[in-house]
């Protein structure tokens, strides 16, 4: 038997319309094997939140370049938990300086990948430290 392919969403949350990022990520994933589904641009926390519970995902990948991560990425963090999925790996790329990540993992985002980050590095980090969700 093998084992289930990790579900993986990834999110544009807030105002933010620069998407080619989250999409070259969203393909880099599903090519190597992950079943990804992409939720578009302008998702509210409530919405990404909403569509990982309804996909079953075991991930959440969000993309920011707006500079609104301290505020979205524990939004999305805290709609996780009030439907009871605190047990999704939330990570994140985009624009965020390095004296945020440290808030950031303190509120829960388990990797935060700065422009630049090779894909492979992505990939590899994802299928090290995204297990599929108990069921």
């Amino acid at each position: 038997m093998t084992e289930p392919k990790l579900r993986i969403l990834v999110a544009k949350p807030g105002l933010d319309g620069h998407d080619r990022g989250a999409k070259v990520v969203a393909r880099a994933l599903r090519d190597a094997g992950f079943e990804v589904v992409y939720t578009g641009l302008h998702q509210t926390p409530e919405m990404i939140a909403s569509a990982a519970v309804q996909e079953d995902v075991d991930a959440v990948g969000l993309s920011i370049m707006s500079g609104a991560h301290n505020t979205l990425f524990p939004a999305v963090i805290d709609e996780l938990r009030r439907r009871g999925a605190d047990d999704v790996v939330v990570f994140g790329g985009g624009i965020v300086p390095a004296e945020d990540l440290e808030r950031l993992e303190a509120l829960g985002v388990k990797r935060v990948f700065q422009p630049g980050t090779p894909l492979s590095d992505i990939v590899d980090w994802v299928r090290r430290n995204v297990r599929p969700r108990a069921a």
